[in-house]
């Protein structure tokens, strides 16, 4: 019988779930996701291979569920950090710094980009993952539309093309290059929705 991790089942079946996915995370960085194998991953998790097939039945599940995870992560963590922001324009920057910040969720350097390594139907729960993060963008705009800090204007349109600016953008690595780098993308963001407030340059 396999070693339980930690206190009950649940525990054990969530701390298999989190290594699987940090060894997943770690080999999509060193490799890309396009050659690494379940059995990979199971070695690099600790665990025996039929445990992966206990949570998730191949290798695209796999990166569904992490996808999923992280996402979920992510999205409650900013909208935690949004709900002590009152003014829809801060409320705004601090959604631009977050994003800026988010280096790993679908990353699946060094190989090909999640749309040729998923098949059509995997690449469409990744998009309903992605609208999570989206309707948090949405909500702001829309605030911000409701108090006049942002003038009117088509969230249809608007929500795609500021989360274009946001996502698959190279940023310098750290230091003052990349805080240079942020705060000329938050200036961007600001004067596309219209933010009728100064901008530093």
């Amino acid at each position: 019988m396999p070693k339980i991790i930690g206190a009950s089942l649940h525990e054990h079946r969530e701390q298999t779930r989190r290594r699987l996915f940090d060894a997943l995370s770690t080999l999509m960085n060193e490799r890309g996701f396009d050659v690494i194998t379940l059995a990979d991953i199971a070695a690099a998790a600790g665990v025996g291979r039929t445990a992966v097939y206990n949570h998730f039945p191949d290798k695209e599940s796999l990166l569904l569920g992490f996808i999923t995870h992280e996402t979920e992560q992510y999205a409650a963590g900013l909208q935690a950090s949004l709900d002590d922001i009152d003014d829809p324009v801060e409320q705004l920057r601090a959604y631009v710094r977050a994003q800026a910040s988010l280096t790993r969720v679908y990353h699946v350097a060094p190989g090909p980009e999640l749309r040729s390594v998923l098949s059509r139907g995997a690449q469409q729960r990744v998009r309903e993952h992605v609208g999570v993060v989206e309707q948090i963008l949405r909500r702001i705009l829309d605030a911000g539309i409701t108090s006049g800090a942002f003038p009117e204007q088509d969230l249809a349109t608007t929500v795609p093309l500021v989360n274009a600016c946001l996502t698959g953008r190279g940023l310098p690595e750290g230091g003052a290059e990349r805080e240079h780098a942020i705060a000329q993308t938050e200036a961007f963001v600001l004067r596309a929705v219209g933010a009728r407030v100064p901008v530093a340059t």
